[in-house]
């Protein structure tokens, strides 16, 4: 089965993207620059001073970057490959979300995943979609935003040619990776052969120019005492 379409991981991901801070870290010790990734891959990467009517979130999982670019664009389309992560993401839209929070062994605890008031839901679509093999008829944007997806395409190469189409003239592009490779996603063959940021650096140059390089670290809850800290490379692109 499709890790992306169980409900262990719809519950851990509605946790990562909508969980108030002490919901997700109860520990005083812990790392709290982590938190909120999801807000911060828009807040800390894009240019919010530059008009936006139109963006696309690729790899949208459960919609909370979706919902935070709408505070900024006219109106945004978020695509993700799992259904799961749709329907969820489509139900925020209207409603609260119920959700278990793995907390150790088979205890839990229910909590509700809500979009924040001051982001306008009825500029948000979404729908599901590949992304190596996005629609003909998707369009172009004034900012396209995909973080920690990279390097979980099974041939990231499709995307990366596909993105000069996606991104109007003066345009952004904003990406955020961890770098994880793993065969379980992306076969040898299709990995980096040096760095990550070479390798972006050299696909993308003849259409964007690098704009801004920040580390992002974000912090996944696995159950109370089990955590993944991760720093993502956070980029942002300007379409030439």
């Amino acid at each position: 089965m499709n890790i992306y379409e169980t409900r262990r991981l719809l519950d851990e991901y509605l946790l990562f993207h909508y969980g108030a801070p002490h919901e997700v870290l109860p520990w005083e010790e812990g790392p709290k620059s982590a938190l909120g990734f999801a807000v911060r891959t828009v807040t800390e990467l894009a240019d919010l001073d530059k008009p936006i009517h139109i963006a696309l979130d690729l790899g949208c999982a459960v919609g909370r970057s979706s919902f935070e670019l709408a505070k900024h664009a006219e109106s945004v389309v978020g695509i993700d490959y799992s259904h799961s992560f749709i329907e969820a993401a489509t139900a925020l839209t209207w409603n609260e979300l119920s959700y278990l929070r793995l907390d150790e062994a088979a205890a839990t605890t229910r909590l509700a995943a809500k979009v924040p008031v001051d982001c306008p839901c009825d500029r948000v679509k979404f729908e599901q979609g590949d992304a190596m093999h996005l629609r003909e008829d998707l369009g172009s944007f004034d900012l396209v935003h995909a973080a920690n997806l990279l390097c979980r395409l099974t041939d990231p190469a499709l995307l990366i040619s596909r993105l000069p189409d996606l991104v109007k003239p003066g345009g952004q592009l904003l990406l955020a990776t961890p770098c994880t490779w793993l065969e379980e996603f992306t076969p040898k063959g299709h990995w980096p052969t040096g760095s990550t940021r070479d390798w972006l650096k050299q696909e993308l140059a003849t259409h964007f120019e690098l704009d801004l390089e920040k580390n992002l670290p974000f912090l996944i809850r696995e159950h109370a005492r089990k955590y993944q800290w991760s720093v993502a490379l956070g980029t942002r692109w300007i379409r030439k």
